[in-house]
């Protein structure tokens, strides 16, 4: 069985309309939510094996957060084609993904990971910034990830 989070960021900073895509920060309340939904996730016993995530100033925001208050020590994986991806990219690097993992989270943007979330398990509605979606697959291999063996397992939110 591979089981994978999908995280978007923490709620980005838009008061600056003169900063490029890639560099807007998380905002203060996108930092107290990312630390709830933490916690949340902490409490359900979640440690991925591997964290990746886009290197934009937000998504890197958010990983770091998240490894933290996770307790996870391992190095983050920046994966810079999370960044403005297309579904089928982001299923491609997952498919890149060890067999050795067996939990991975990944962090990033939409309209991407919503849409991952559709096309996988039939998500019925937008992951909004500093959500959660875990999907269970059964299956041995990343390689192997599919719609037809992909079960939503939760939409984790937090107010």
């Amino acid at each position: 069985m591979k089981t994978l989070f999908i995280m978007r960021h923490g709620q980005k900073d838009t008061s600056n309309l003169n900063v490029d895509d890639y560099d807007i920060e998380v905002t203060k309340k996108g930092l107290e939510d990312v630390k709830k939904i933490s916690k949340v996730l902490k409490e359900k016993n979640i440690l991925p094996d591997l964290l990746v995530a886009s290197p934009a100033k937000r998504t890197k925001t958010t990983a770091e957060l998240v490894a933290k208050e996770l307790g996870y020590s391992k190095n983050i994986m920046y994966n810079e084609v999370l960044f403005q991806a297309f579904v089928n990219e982001v299923i491609e690097s997952i498919t890149y993904t060890f067999d050795n993992v067996d939990t991975l989270m990944i962090i990033g943007h939409n309209p991407s990971l919503t849409a991952l979330g559709v096309t996988l398990a039939g998500l019925k509605e937008k992951i909004l910034m500093g959500e959660v979606v875990k999907i269970e697959f059964d299956c041995n291999s990343w390689t192997s990830i599919d719609k037809s063996n992909a079960r939503l397992i939760e939409h984790i939110k937090v107010d």
